[in-house]
């Protein structure tokens, strides 16, 4: 069964100086200020669309390496990744790489690493962001 989801931002003003807010529709958990300079600058306590891309893939990466793990009879105790996409005004994103560290009881450093690899090239939003330069660094911890 096919799921949708849904997000809306409103954005007053111009692009240097506008503000705007981000609100998750579907599940109702927040609204999150957004402005350029959250973007190209400091976050200042609001958040970018790259900050909600690195939530996106870290949390999505996370299933996918659990799932792989589970299936492949070692499922994780705990998969802690860190997503960080690289945003360059007048380019654009230009990167990101995920760091996951794991505590798989029954796994080495090479299966988990395989995992991690197949996880990386598997999960739907890395899948959705082909044209991208994804980056990985797995290790047990």
């Amino acid at each position: 069964m096919a799921t949708t989801r849904n997000a809306h931002t409103e954005w007053e003003g111009d692009l240097l100086k506008g503000l705007g807010e981000v609100t998750l529709d579907s599940s109702g958990v927040g609204h999150f200020p957004v402005t350029w300079a959250s973007r190209a600058e400091e976050p200042q306590g609001k958040t970018s669309p790259e900050e909600l891309i690195a939530a996106a893939h870290s949390s999505c990466f996370s299933m996918a390496l659990s799932n792989t793990l589970t299936k492949a009879g070692t499922p994780p105790t705990q998969l802690t990744t860190k997503a960080a996409v690289t945003f360059e005004p007048g380019t654009g994103i230009t990167g990101i790489h995920l760091t996951v560290q794991g505590q798989v009881p029954g796994v080495d450093e090479a299966a988990f690493k395989a995992a991690a690899e197949d996880a990386k090239i598997n999960c739907p939003v890395s899948k959705a962001l082909t044209g991208t330069t994804i980056g990985l660094t797995a290790a047990l911890s």
